[in-house]
């Protein structure tokens, strides 16, 4: 009698199917997490350039106002060569105006506005209190905020006085994904007798 060789059984073992299935998982879950970041980071850029345009456009509206010894609602803003030629209650100085009469003055306020660079010092927005200029309410912008400092900078120039320029940090954030932009200018004193 003859014995007939044994066959191979066709097909898989049960520890090559749980290798492949293992190996499979780690594939998809890799995959997964691929597939996340790069989602992530498409709408990174649109939230980067909508903080860089608040901030921009906050800054440039801040360069604009004048940087004079005196408030522009002295009469000796266009003569003044110093401090000491304003009226000692309207000498400008960083910070909320501390005049005509305290606390009135604000960035939307059409009988007391913001008239100097140095009235912004402090300012914030956010989410839908984020306006224009003109105080009209920009839609879209929930989860963003905008905060303003303004300090002396005269020794970034090594001018004689540290007074004659401010340093203008704008700062934007996306609150929900912490992206933050800040943006920084400088405004000399260069025409101090123009509001």
């Amino acid at each position: 009698m003859s014995m007939s060789p044994r066959r191979s059984s066709a097909g898989f073992s049960l520890i090559e199917v749980v290798v492949f299935i293992v190996v499979l998982g780690i594939g998809i879950a890799g995959i997964l997490v691929l597939f996340n970041q790069v989602t992530r980071a498409s709408v990174d850029p649109m939230v980067r350039k909508q903080a860089l345009a608040i901030a921009s456009s906050l800054l440039e509206e801040i360069e604009l106002h004048a940087f004079t010894y005196c408030d522009p609602d002295d009469p000796s803003v266009y003569t003044a060569n110093s401090t000491a030629d304003c009226d000692p209650t309207k000498i400008e100085v960083i910070g909320k105006e501390t005049f005509s009469p305290p606390g009135t003055e604000d960035r939307y306020s059409s009988t007391a506005p913001f008239d100097n660079v140095n009235d912004y010092h402090g300012f914030s927005m956010a989410d839908a209190n984020i306006k224009s200029a003109d105080g009209t309410p920009i839609s879209g912008l929930t989860g963003y905020s905008v905060s303003v400092s303004v300090a002396n900078a005269g020794g970034d120039f090594s001018l004689a006085d540290a007074t004659d320029a401010l340093r203008i940090t704008v700062t934007a954030l996306h609150v929900p994904t912490g992206t933050t932009v800040s943006l920084q200018g400088y405004r000399l004193r260069y025409a101090p007798k123009s509001p």
